[in-house]
């Protein structure tokens, strides 16, 4: 099987879109319920999950990655792990620490790009479709069993017309909140580009603006302008799609991994710590500072100092004054005198 693939990331890959070829399969029936008005949808989340998928084995396969993703599965067991996969997930509430206009931006950003996912993929896969009854009641299928009844004109039936209009309008606020700041900040606007900050936001705007005219077109214009506009919004939407895993915004399908990563850091970081090398401040736990060590000799990097010691196993004050001893010459990493701003923040 191997020998068939060109790396074990292809190898991968490939089972991974026969999987998801196969869920369709089931999901709609023996492909019976394939809308063909959303096949070009359809290959465009196609390409995006494998993409993403690509992207993650590459992501994972780092040295440090993988000592999270190992540490952190093994840690997943812990009481506190439905906080924080609630706080890192759900609420955001890592953000709130910087301003609420931050944390807004990114609810808006998150939760109208995770919607509108969730109301999306399970249409263009056949996985959930909608029958009418002659007595005024739709009934959701899922997978081809019956989920729920709505009314056809009751406020669930409304919320599933308007899930998308909805969804569209959380990311236009989300996307202006964010074009706002960066470029209304002079630090933003240097530090950021082009293609790789403000074109992801541009096209999440194209795209909510787009699909928000198609419903004005059908409700106020009686469907003028729908098949050209209705083009337009696809080719965006797959444009998108097949970008996303390669840029910025890749980090939203990766969030659920920031779980790992801070269960990782509560768990060992509650160790007995680590005591400087210099000054014999703890600083960090035993389990941490080895996994510094180890990443960085699998990545061919020893950064051992000539009194012995890793610098690793150096606090950051001190860890500063080293670098400045190596540049200037001055054994200033052996002053034990800390700094006044050591604790700053920000």
């Amino acid at each position: 099987m191997d020998q068939a693939f060109a790396s074990r990331w292809a190898r991968n890959m490939f089972l991974t879109v026969c999987g998801l070829l196969i869920l369709m399969y089931i999901g709609s029936r023996m492909f019976t319920h394939i809308d063909l008005a959303l096949y070009g949808y359809m290959v465009g989340t196609v390409v995006f999950i494998g993409g993403s998928f690509y992207r993650f084995m590459a992501w994972a396969d780092r040295p440090p990655t993988r000592i999270i993703l190992t540490k952190g599965i093994k840690l997943l067991g812990r009481r506190s792990t439905p906080r924080t996969a609630t706080e890192q997930l759900v609420t955001y509430r890592f953000i709130w620490n910087r301003g609420w206009y931050r944390w807004l931006q990114h609810i808006l950003l998150g939760w109208g790009c995770l919607l509108s996912c969730f109301v999306t993929f399970p249409l263009v896969f056949g996985w959930m479709y909608f029958t009418m009854e002659d007595n005024g009641y739709y009934t959701v299928v899922g997978f081809g069993l019956d989920l729920m009844r709505v009314k056809a004109d009751g406020m669930i039936a409304f919320l599933f017309y308007n899930a998308l209009n909805i969804t569209a309008m959380m990311v236009i606020a989300g996307v202006c909140m964010a074009l706002r700041r960066r470029l209304g900040s002079m630090q933003a606007r240097a530090e950021q580009t082009f293609a790789y900050d403000f074109l992801p936001l541009y096209l999440l705007l194209f795209i909510s603006v787009t699909g928000l005219l198609l419903t004005v077109s059908n409700v106020f214009l009686g469907g003028f302008g729908h098949p050209v506009m209705s083009l337009i919004h696809q080719w965006s939407v797959i444009i998108t799609l097949i970008y996303l895993p390669f840029g910025k915004l890749a980090h939203i399908p990766f969030r659920p991994m920031s779980v790992l990563a801070r269960s990782y850091r509560e768990h060992y970081g509650q160790q007995a710590p680590l005591a400087c090398k210099v000054c014999a401040s703890p600083f960090v736990s035993v389990e941490q500072s080895g996994d510094v060590v180890e990443v960085l000799k699998q990545s061919g990097l020893d950064f051992r100092t000539p009194e012995g010691y890793h610098l690793a196993e150096l606090c950051l004050p001190c860890r500063r004054k080293y670098r400045m001893s190596r540049f200037t010459g001055i054994a200033t990493h052996e002053i034990r005198v800390k700094e006044a701003n050591q604790n700053a923040e920000g």
